[in-house]
C-alpha cells in the first residue's frame, strides 16, 4: 500500500461529563481546515479512551453529549474534498467499559491496575485481551468496517502485554504453565497478542478485505518482524516534546526503513503532548520535524485534538499548513526512494527481545548513543536486527551488549572475510557461551574491569583529543592487547568508597597502566567500555571522538558520503531511480521548563561542501523544489558540489 505524505491523527477524546458534543461541527469549515493544513489524510474517531462511540452504534454506545452521526458527517465532508479518512478505535483503553467490567483489567503481580493503579485517581485502565472485552472490541471493529466507508482502522494501545487477570491465570494453567512465572507470563502474553491481532484481521476483512490496518503500541519494538508484520504499514509515534525526544525518531526510522514496509513518522502539533488542549509548538519545530520525516523516507503525520464542540482550530491548521505545503512541494523526490548507508548498527533493543527480555517502549542509552554519533558524525547509517543481510555495508557496529551466538559468529566472519570491518565495545563480540571473542580485534579477554570510572589514553592522535587521561564512566572490560594498541587504559588510584575517596566526584587518574583500552585486529576495532551508554548517558565529547576515529580508521576512502555541517546538523542520502536526493537538515533543539527540548529559532547554515561517492558522472546536481542547478565538480569517482545556504530543510538532487 502507499501511504499519503500529509496526514493528521485527530485525537477526540472526550469525557461524558462534557455535554454538546459536536454542537459546532460545521462541514464548510471542516473542510478549510483541511485545505489550510495541506492535509491528504485525516484518522477519525470511532471510539475513544473514555470508551464512547461517535456514531450511532449497536455494537457501543454513542457519548451521551452527541446528538448526530459525527464520524459519518466527518468522512463525508473529507472525502468531498478528496482527503482520505481512516477511522480510530482505542484498543486497550476504554474507561466505560473498565468501570463495568473491574475483572477485564490488566493486573499486575501485586494485583494492582496499569496506567492507573487504582480508581482513586483520574485516568484510564488497561484492558485485558484475554478477556471477554475482545468480542466487545471485535464487534465494534466489524460495525464501523460494515457501515462506514473508512480507509484504514487504526487501533490504539495495542501490544504485548503481560498480565495477571483471572481470565490470564486460568489460560495459563490450562496451558500446564506457572502462571506466576515470568517466562510463562511472557509467552501467554504473545500468544494472547497474535489471537487478537488475527481476530482483528479477520473481523476487519469480513467486510473490507485487505483494509489497511495499524496496531498502536508507541514503539516499533526492533527485532520483532513478526510483530510489525501484523500491520499493513507502521505509524511511528514519536512526539519529541512529548517524552520521545529529539533521538527516537531518526532511530526508529532508521531501524523501520529496512523491514519494506510502507512508514511514517508521527509528531504532534501540541508544546508538550498529547491531550494538551491551547498548546502550540513553534511554526519551525514542525517544520524541522516534517522534514525530519521527509529526510528519513517516512510519509508525516501531526497529532491534534479536536474541541468537544467538533470545531477545527483554525490556528492549528495554519501551523501545520505552513509545514505541509513545504512537503507538499517536496514529495517528487521523496517517492519511491531507498537509503544509501555506510555503516549497520545493530539493535541493542533487538539482541535484548532476541534474549526473551520482553517488550520495550523506548530506545536504550546504548542505542541513543550509537545513533547520536552516527548522526553527529555525518555516517550514512541503517539500525538493523539479526534478520539484516550486512554484507551490504562496509562497517557493523556492535554496541556494548552484542555477544554472539554461532549464528551471528559465523554471519559475521564471513562479513570479515569478504572485507567488512567491525566496530565492537563493552561486552560486544564475545561469545554467548564464554568469554572469548569470536573475531580479531586485537583484544583478549580477561574479565569485568574492577575499576569504575577509569581513564582511556590514546596511544595514536586521534582529533580533538591529547596526551592525558580521559574519564570513561560506561562499565568497562579489563582485556589484554593481542594486535595495535590504539589507547590504553589506566587505573584511577581506588574506587570511591566510604573509606576511600578523593575530591567531589570520582578519584583521579593514578597513570598505571590497566591493559588496553582500544585495540585493533584483522577483522576490527575493539573499545574495552561500554561508550555507547556512556555517550547516550553522560555525553562526554571524547566518547564521540574515540567512536568516530575508530569508524573513521575501518572505513577509510570507502566513505560514501563528506560533509562540513555543524554537530547539531543532519544528512542523509537516498536513492530514487538512477538520481541521489542528499537531504541536509538543521536545527538547535534547546531546553526549556522542565526538560522540554524546544526548536524556536532556525538558524540559516552557509557553505555547506558536499563530497559524495559515485561511479558514474553526473549529468545535473540541483537544489530542490528550487529547481535551482548549482556547479559540481567531478573527479576520481566523486561528485563535489556546495551548497551556498541552508535554512531549516534543503535537497540538493545529483541526476
Amino acid at each position: 500500500m502507499e501511504l499519503d505524505f500529509r496526514q493528521v491523527h485527530l485525537d477526540f477524546h472526550t469525557s461524558e461529563k462534557i455535554d454538546k458534543i459536536g454542537e459546532s461541527f460545521d462541514k464548510r469549515q471542516f473542510q478549510e481546515a483541511l485545505k489550510k493544513g495541506h492535509i491528504n489524510s485525516i484518522t477519525l474517531f470511532s471510539k475513544c479512551h473514555h470508551g464512547w462511540s461517535y456514531h450511532p452504534t449497536e455494537a457501543n454506545e454513542m457519548h451521551p453529549g452527541l446528538k448526530f452521526d459525527l464520524l459519518g458527517a466527518q468522512i463525508e465532508a473529507a472525502h468531498e474534498i478528496g482527503v482520505k479518512t481512516p477511522v480510530y478505535l482505542s484498543a486497550g483503553l476504554d474507561e466505560k467499559t473498565a468501570l463495568r467490567h473491574r475483572n477485564w483489567l490488566v493486573r499486575n503481580k501485586d494485583e494492582t491496575t496499569t496506567w492507573v493503579s487504582d480508581f482513586t485517581q483520574p485516568g484510564y485502565h488497561k484492558l485485558c485481551m484475554a478477556s471477554p472485552y475482545l468480542e466487545c472490541l471485535l464487534r465494534q471493529i466489524e460495525e464501523v468496517c460494515r457501515l462506514y466507508d473508512a480507509d484504514g482502522i487504526f487501533l490504539d494501545i495495542a501490544g504485548v502485554q503481560p498480565c495477571y487477570c483471572q481470565s490470564c491465570i486460568a489460560e495459563r494453567e490450562a496451558m500446564g504453565l506457572d502462571p506466576y512465572d515470568e517466562e510463562a507470563v511472557l509467552y501467554h502474553a504473545e500468544q494472547v497478542y497474535f489471537r487478537y491481532a488475527k481476530a482483528v484481521r479477520a473481523a476487519i476483512d469480513k467486510y473490507k478485505p485487505g483494509l489497511a490496518l495499524f496496531h498502536n503500541g508507541g514503539h516499533i519494538r526492533q527485532g520483532r518482524r513478526d510483530l510489525a508484520h501484523c500491520n499493513t504499514h507502521l505509524e511511528l509515534e514519536s512526539l519529541p516534546t512529548g517524552g520521545w525526544g529529539y533521538d527516537h525518531f531518526p532511530c526508529s526510522a532508521r531501524y523501520c526503513q529496512g523491514l519494506n514496509m510502507e512508514y511514517l513518522g508521527m509528531t504532534g502539533k501540541f508544546h508538550s503532548t498529547w491531550g494538551e488542549f491551547g498548546g502550540f509548538k513553534h511554526p519551525n519545530a514542525l517544520r524541522y520535524e516534517v522534514s525530519l520525516a521527509a529526510a528519513n523516507g517516512a510519509k508525516c503525520s501531526v497529532g491534534d485534538q479536536l474541541c468537544p464542540n467538533g470545531k477545527m482550530d483554525m490556528v492549528t491548521y495554519g501551523l501545520i499548513g505552513e509545514a505541509y505545503a513545504e512537503l507538499e512541494a517536496k514529495e517528487p523526490w521523496l517517492k519511491n526512494v531507498s537509503p544509501a548507508a555506510d555503516i549497520a548498527v545493530i539493535s541493542p533493543e533487538a539482541y535484548t527481545d532476541n534474549l526473551g527480555t520482553g517488550q520495550t517502549t523506548q530506545i536504550g542509552a546504548s542505542e541513543s548513543g550509537a545513533v547520536r554519533i552516527m548522526l553527529e558524525g555525518k555516517y550514512l547509517f541503517d539500525v538493523v536486527d539479526f534478520e539484516t543481510d550486512i554484507d551490504k555495508y562496509k562497517l557493523v557496529i556492535l554496541p556494548d551488549i552484542i555477544r554472539a551466538d554461532k549464528r551471528l559468529e559465523e554471519k559475521l566472519k564471513q562479513f570479515c572475510k569478504n572485507g567488512g570491518k567491525v566496530l565492537a565495545s563493552g561486552k560486544s563480540a564475545l561469545k554467548t557461551e564464554e568469554d572469548k571473542f569470536c573475531l580479531d580485534l586485537g583484544a583478549e579477554y580477561i574479565c569485568k574491569n574492577p575499576y569504575s570510572p577509569d581513564y582511556f589514553r590514546p596511544s595514536v592522535q586521534i582529533a580533538g583529543m591529547g596526551d592525558t587521561g580521559y574519564v570513561m564512566y560506561g562499565s568497562g572490560e579489563k582485556i589484554r592487547s593481542a594486535g595495535t594498541e590504539l589507547g590504553i587504559r589506566e587505573n584511577p588510584y581506588f574506587n570511591r568508597t566510604r573509606e576511600h575517596f578523593c575530591s567531589h566526584r570520582h578519584t583521579p587518574d593514578s597513570a598505571e597502566y590497566g591493559g588496553g583500552g582500544m585495540t585493533e585486529g584483522r577483522d576490527g576495532i575493539y573499545i574495552a567500555w561500554s561508550i555507547f551508554e556512556d555517550y547516550g548517558t553522560n555525553g562526554g565529547l571524547w566518547a564521540k571522538q574515540m567512536v568516530m576515529f575508530a569508524a573513521d580508521r575501518l572505513l577509510g576512502d570507502k566513505k560514501t558520503l563528506k560533509v562540513n555541517l555543524p554537530a547539531q546538523g543532519i544528512v542523509t542520502l537516498m536513492r530514487q531511480g538512477e538520481r541521489y536526493i542528499c537531504h541536509l537538515l538543521y536545527a538547535s533543539p534547546v531546553k526549556r521548563g522542565n526538560g522540554i527540548e524546544v526548536v524556536e529559532d532556525i538558524v540559516p547554515i552557509y557553505d555547506i561542501n558536499v563530497k559524495i561517492k559515485t561511479d558514474k558522472k553526473p549529468g545535473r546536481v540541483y537544489l530542490a523544489p528550487q529547481a535551482e542547478d548549482i556547479p559540481f565538480e567531478y573527479k576520481n569517482g566523486e561528485v563535489s558540489f556546495w551548497v551556498k545556504k541552508l535554512e531549516c530543510h534543503q535537497m540538493a538532487v545529483i541526476e
